[in-house]
């Protein structure tokens, strides 16, 4: 079973998960720039974090046989902080990098004033450097969330084909599927989606356009959810044809959009006696 995780902050994993997560199947992921847990109060502490995801996190993927790509925005909850709106100003440098295959994660946290700006602005700069956007519904009220989201994206530059909209559940997979955009599925231990509810999802509502991923991050989550959701599907009854496009082929067509997928992974060896740490040097 071949996996593209499209959306997971391996920021917040350890290399170990790197490992675990190989050795179950995974050899893509995207990593979405997204709130870090503790608010940050300047612009530059977002353009350091651009640039780990840039240049620490695919050496560290690499290691361990997986190929990394991001995604670069100023995310919802932040997007409130009057303080970091320069970060809007610094985007185009990094959007035009070549390991950045989206914009996001853009949309709504608390569907404020400020976030209906950034949204905007962030889906103008997608359709500006030809690249698809990755869309964050709200955790709360989230089909209010949705329909909010819907409204922006068809008012934008941006094609709704051109668009995935995530963290979606049974009260808004119908209407966002139907807008034409891509569908994403976040499945967590507790929280979100788990297996059981995302399979029946895809037996309901097809394969056409679905991602799953794992969102893993600082709280309690699973960066193997992916194959467990696969193993399901597979004791279900669908097909390993089935499995392969919702795990690896959709990821590589949603991502392919922006032209900059590159699924090769250059080996890389520890680099100080035996440790997978970059250590001393330039």
């Amino acid at each position: 079973m071949r996996i593209f995780d499209p959306h997971i902050h391996m920021t917040s994993r350890t290399t170990d998960d790197y490992r675990a997560m190989y050795t179950a199947g995974v050899r893509a992921v995207v990593e979405p720039s997204f709130w870090l847990g503790q608010p940050r109060t300047s612009p530059a502490s977002f353009l350091d974090y651009f640039d780990s995801l840039l240049g620490w996190e695919p050496f560290r993927a690499a290691q361990y046989g997986i190929a990394h790509h991001c995604t670069i925005a100023l995310n919802p909850k932040e997007a409130n902080d009057p303080r970091l709106a320069p970060v809007l100003d610094e985007l185009p440098r990094y959007l035009a990098k070549d390991r950045v295959v989206a914009v996001g994660e853009i949309g709504y946290d608390s569907m404020t004033p400020a976030e209906d700006a950034a949204f905007a602005a962030q889906l103008q700069l997608a359709a500006d450097h030809a690249l698809p956007a990755l869309v964050h519904t709200p955790h709360r009220d989230k089909l209010a969330g949705l329909r909010r989201t819907l409204d922006v994206v068809q008012e934008s530059a941006l094609s709704p084909d051109h668009v995935l909209v995530d963290h979606l559940n049974e009260t808004t997979v119908k209407e966002a599927k139907d807008s034409g955009c891509w569908i994403g599925f976040s499945v967590y231990p507790d929280t979100k989606m788990d297996e059981e509810r995302t399979v029946a999802i895809l037996r309901d509502h097809g394969l056409d356009r679905v991602l799953v991923n794992s969102a893993a991050d600082w709280g309690r989550s699973d960066p193997l959810k992916t194959r467990r959701v696969g193993d399901l599907m597979l004791a279900e009854g669908f097909t390993e044809d089935d499995v392969d496009r919702v795990l690896w082929r959709n990821p590589v067509a949603f991502y392919g959009l922006s032209g900059r997928l590159d699924l090769d992974v250059d080996a890389t060896d520890a680099t100080h006696e035996g440790n997978s740490v970059l250590r001393g040097g330039e």
